[in-house]
C-alpha cells in the first residue's frame, strides 16, 4: 500500500461545522468532514469573523467598485478585509490546497452578485447589476498564491471537479515534500519520473516542458530550477484531465507492460481502457487493472506512477462515469 502525504488545506471555518456564518449557523460538508478529513490537516479561516463582525451579523454586498458592505450599507468592511488579507495571508505558507465556502461575499471564488456602486447608468432599483463578483478575501487568496489548488464547496459536490481538486493537492503536497527538504538534482529527477504519466494525462505541453527543466537539473541554479518546476508543475496539473488524455495515458502504461503479459491479459485490458473511452466503464477499472499487472510482473518504473495511485484509495473518487 502506497503512503500518502497529508496535505496541508485552508477551509472556510463553516464547512467544517463551526458557527460562523452571517446567520450564527455553519455550512458543514460531509465530504470534507466524514472523508477527506482523514488524510489531510485543516487550516479553518473565516475572514469576517477574524476582522470582528461577530456572528450572526449583517448580511454583506459586494459592490460593482470592488467594495463588501452591510445589505444597508451603513458599514464599509472593505479596509479592513484587506488589511486581515495583508497581515494574515503570508503566514499562509505551506498549503496545498484551499476549500472556500461559495456565494460568500468574502470567500466566493466567482460568479457572486454585484451591486450598484453609484455610477452613471448602474441600475438602482436594488437588484444586483450582474454576477461576476469574487469574494474580497478570495480574490486576494488567489492574487497571492495564483497556482495553489482553489476549489469551492458548491463545485466539490461534482464528482469530476472533486477528483481533479483532491489529485492536485495530493500531488502539491508531494512536491512540498520535495522541495522542503535537503533535495539534490537527482531527487527531482526521481521525483519527476514517479509523475510523468500523470502530468501527460493532464496537459502534454506540461509534460515536455517538465521534461526539458528537470533535463537541466545539475546545471542551473537551484532556486530557479525549483521556481520552474513549480510553475510548470502546478499550470500542467491545473488543466483538467480529459477522457481522451486519460485513454492516452492508459496506453502508455500499457505499452511498456504489454511484453511481460499473455494475450488474454493484454485483451482484458485493452477492452477495459475501450471501455473507458467509451464512456461504458469508469476510470477506476481500466487503473486498477494496469496497477495490478505492474506490480505482479514487478515493473517498478509502472508501478511507482502516481497516475495509478493519486491520492489515499479510499476516497474512490475515480469510480463515476
Amino acid at each position: 500500500m502506497s503512503v500518502h502525504p497529508r496535505p496541508r488545506l485552508a477551509v472556510s471555518s463553516c464547512l467544517l461545522g463551526a458557527p460562523v456564518r452571517y446567520n450564527g449557523g455553519h455550512s458543514r460538508d460531509r465530504f470534507l468532514t466524514d472523508r477527506l478529513s482523514r488524510h489531510v490537516d485543516w487550516v479553518p479561516v473565516c475572514p469576517e469573523m477574524e476582522i470582528g463582525l461577530g456572528a450572526p451579523r449583517a448580511t454583506l454586498h459586494l459592490l460593482t467598485a470592488g467594495r463588501i458592505v452591510t445589505q444597508d450599507r451603513t458599514a464599509d468592511h472593505t479596509e479592513a478585509m484587506m488589511g486581515l488579507a495583508r497581515d494574515r495571508i503570508p503566514g499562509l505558507t505551506g498549503l496545498d490546497g484551499y476549500v472556500l465556502k461559495s456565494r460568500s461575499p468574502s470567500c466566493g471564488l466567482g460568479g457572486l452578485p454585484r451591486y450598484a456602486s453609484g455610477r452613471p447608468g448602474e441600475r438602482t432599483d436594488g437588484q444586483p447589476v450582474d454576477r461576476g463578483g469574487r469574494g474580497v478575501w478570495a480574490g486576494a487568496v488567489r492574487d497571492a498564491y495564483p497556482l495553489l489548488p482553489a476549489e469551492e464547496d458548491g463545485r466539490l459536490r461534482d464528482p469530476v471537479l472533486r477528483e481533479h481538486f483532491v489529485e492536485r493537492v495530493f500531488a502539491q503536497a508531494r512536491l512540498r515534500e520535495l522541495f522542503d527538504g535537503e533535495w539534490r538534482p537527482g531527487d527531482l529527477v526521481a521525483f519527476h519520473s514517479r509523475h510523468k504519466l500523470q502530468i501527460l494525462a493532464h496537459h502534454p505541453a506540461a509534460y515536455r516542458e517538465t521534461g526539458r527543466i528537470v533535463a537541466r537539473a545539475g546545471t542551473r541554479d537551484r532556486d530557479d530550477l525549483e521556481a520552474d518546476y513549480r510553475r510548470a508543475f502546478g499550470e500542467g496539473l491545473a488543466v483538467r484531465a480529459r477522457r481522451g488524455r486519460h485513454t492516452n495515458a492508459l496506453m502508455h502504461v500499457l505499452g511498456p507492460l504489454s511484453d511481460r503479459l499473455d494475450q488474454a491479459r493484454r485483451h482484458d485490458i485493452v477492452a477495459a481502457i475501450e471501455s473507458y473511452r467509451r464512456g461504458e466503464t469508469p476510470l477506476s477499472v481500466p487503473v486498477a487493472l494496469l496497477r495490478h499487472h505492474a506490480e505482479g510482473e514487478h515493473h517498478d518504473y509502472l508501478a511507482e506512477q502516481t497516475y495509478l495511485d493519486p491520492y489515499p484509495a479510499d476516497l474512490m473518487l475515480r469510480h463515476h462515469l
